[in-house]
């Protein structure tokens, strides 16, 4: 019998983009293979991408997995990378610990990946040690990017802020756009280019495009939390035309 999965996402509530790509890539994968997919989200309050914002807005999250884990979620993903990276160098393995235990605690247990640390995880699975990222932040949230994955053990050789600061603006930016942009960024002698390192910046159609015209492996925050989720599911980590992470190598 076909099995469907509950795919949960705790989101900031200004998001419009990951209730999008990720069902979006979950799709495309059963058009070739036989698993199936439900959708649910919880939201917490974000409107401006502050650090203040988003510190009050994480600590929403814990509700946000409650109320998910009623639903017995297969699988929970924190969409909001910059949230977590805002709160501390290594914070997404206290936040993955801490929203997994709300769960257990109300007896509907569900693995919880976060998109910063899936994007860690991922980076790491492809053996990267040099990235540049494409981040629609205001210059000092993408330093606090640049110094988290660093920090993780891997060099960010070059980045670019759009600087932008309103999330609703964020989320509607072209799908295809980040495609473009890439030209503006460094990308000799990376490993992996980040094409949006940011959940709500709109780039599921610019993955593949930007790593045929570059010729490099890419990788956007959205496409590593699917991966992240395929991969605490058990399930192959394949999705068409999505970029080399999501090709089932790794």
């Amino acid at each position: 019998m076909q099995r469907t999965y509950r795919i949960g996402q705790i989101v900031p509530s200004s998001n419009t983009t990951m209730e999008t790509e990720i069902p979006a890539m979950l799709r495309a994968r059963e058009q070739i293979l036989p698993e199936r997919f439900s959708f649910h989200a919880s939201r917490m309050r974000m409107q401006k991408v502050t650090k203040e914002e988003l510190a009050a807005m994480d600590r929403d999250s814990d509700r946000c997995a409650l109320e998910l884990s009623d639903g017995k979620m297969d699988v929970m993903g924190y969409a909001c990378l910059v949230a977590i990276m805002s709160m501390g160098l290594g914070y997404h393995r206290t936040s993955e610990k801490r929203l997994h235990e709300v769960t257990v605690a109300n007896g509907k247990p569900a693995p919880v990946v976060s998109s910063a640390g899936a994007l860690i995880e991922g980076l790491k699975a492809m053996g990267a040690k040099k990235v540049s990222v494409l981040t629609p932040y205001m210059k000092p949230l993408t330093q606090l990017v640049v110094d988290y994955i660093e920090h993780e053990g891997i060099a960010v050789h070059d980045s670019l802020s759009l600087e932008i600061a309103d999330n609703l603006q964020v989320g509607a930016q072209d799908p295809a756009a980040p495609a473009q942009l890439v030209q503006r960024l460094d990308t000799r002698g990376v490993d992996v280019v980040v094409i949006s390192a940011c959940v709500q910046m709109p780039s599921l159609a610019s993955v593949q495009m930007a790593q045929d015209q570059l010729g490099i492996p890419v990788v956007s925050a959205a496409a590593c939390t699917t991966w992240a989720m395929l991969k605490r599911l058990g399930l192959e980590t394949r999705v068409p035309n999505a970029g080399a992470l999501l090709s089932g190598a790794y």
